[in-house]
């Protein structure tokens, strides 16, 4: 396909009734679910599911990632120009005739589109959320400013400007062939969206935990580290160095195998490639797959010390960070020793998101017990 076909708005407005299929039935549910109550209870409802929707989406972001699938359709929004493979389907048979391994078949091709089916559906839902929370704030601002108060519209808003730039990574993704920075920070642009929502979820729900100055502080401190390690996670999988290691604790039967950081660490570069067009070499690869692994041990050794500190004033949060760091522990290991299983790798990332989403849900329901610590922006 040329370059200039790379970019193909043509079915756009088909995909946005796919979007508008997509996000209806959560909205419908909501309306009879939560008829009655409160506007804040209403859009803290639509953001929990928002957020479940979103989880999903970055599960099956990870699975198009693994499957290869991430140019089963080479062009963006549509496949071939068209809204489904379906319109697509001689375009995809002679791309997959031409080469039966390589990344365009009507499977990944598949996989590709729904999971910019449901892309586009979280971001109408999103949408949704931010007017809603617009127009509930001037309605409630004249009946009931108290409740008006509980009302978010600067995150919401803030949650509608982070989905675009998402979808324009997600476009990125494709057009420039899984660059595997791009594809990175589009992982990371899905976890953050996660971590947005989680806090909108938490910042008016009721029994907040009350957490000392240093704990506080530590929560923050361990959140830097595991995005940090999300990211490295990330750079490992993009750049598919999970198995450069096959062994553990050790490295190819070695502490210190040979590793090239350089080259392993130059962002702007192809995938595969580096800067000058030379095939990576395997050293690159172990370097990224041994940074990640010695961040594991590190983040690993932070989230228990955390979940250990939080027992008596935030039960709920330690019991979740201890569940999510056995979880990674048994996913991580699973990935090396069992040859990078399909669902090892996509739990690992479903755990890297539970992790970002469940330390920010503790910072924004939190309050500090420190007398001089100032109130959370509402």
């Amino acid at each position: 396909m040329p370059p200039t076909d790379l970019i193909d708005l043509g079915p756009l407005a088909q995909i946005a009734l796919l979007a508008a299929a997509v996000a209806t039935l959560p909205l419908l549910w909501l309306t009879w679910r939560h008829r009655g109550q409160t506007a804040p209870q209403r859009l803290r409802a639509l953001t929990l599911v928002t957020l479940f929707l979103t989880f999903d989406l970055v599960l099956f972001g990870a699975f198009t990632r693994l499957t290869d699938s991430g140019l089963g359709c080479p062009d963006w929004p549509g496949c071939y120009g068209n809204s489904s493979p379906l319109g697509a389907i001689h375009a995809i048979t002679q791309a997959e005739t031409a080469m039966p391994t390589g990344p365009v078949t009507h499977g990944k091709a598949w996989v590709e589109m729904i999971h910019r089916y449901l892309a586009s559906g979280v971001g109408l839902l999103l949408t949704v959320l931010m007017v809603w929370s617009v127009l509930a704030v001037r309605r409630l601002k004249r009946s009931d400013p108290a409740l008006a108060r509980l009302v978010s519209p600067g995150w919401a808003a803030l949650t509608f400007v982070w989905v675009c730039l998402q979808g324009a990574f997600g476009a990125l993704t494709v057009t420039m062939k899984l660059y595997p920075a791009i594809v990175t920070l589009h992982l990371l642009g899905g976890i953050g969206l996660l971590a947005l929502l989680a806090v909108q979820t938490q910042r008016h729900a009721p029994q907040a935990p009350t957490l000392t100055l240093t704990l506080r502080m530590a929560a923050w401190a361990v959140l830097v580290l595991v995005v940090v390690q999300v990211a490295l996670g990330g750079w490992v999988s993009t750049n598919y160095a999970v198995l450069a290691c096959q062994d553990v604790p050790t490295c190819q039967g070695q502490w210190w195998p040979p590793m090239d950081f350089d080259a392993g660490f130059t962002l702007r570069r192809g995938l595969g490639v580096q800067a000058d067009g030379s095939a990576l070499p395997f050293a690159a690869l172990t370097a990224i797959h041994v940074v990640h692994r010695l961040g594991a041990v590190i983040v690993l050794s932070a989230l228990l010390l955390l979940a250990a500190a939080l027992r008596q004033p935030a039960p709920r949060y330690a019991r979740g960070l201890f569940a999510v760091a056995a979880l990674q522990t048994l996913t991580g290991l699973s990935n090396i020793v069992l040859g990078w299983p399909l669902l090892a790798a996509v739990a690992h990332t479903g755990g890297a998101a539970a992790l970002v989403a469940l330390l920010a849900a503790l910072l924004a329901h939190s309050r500090s017990s420190h007398p001089l610590s100032a109130a959370p922006p509402r």
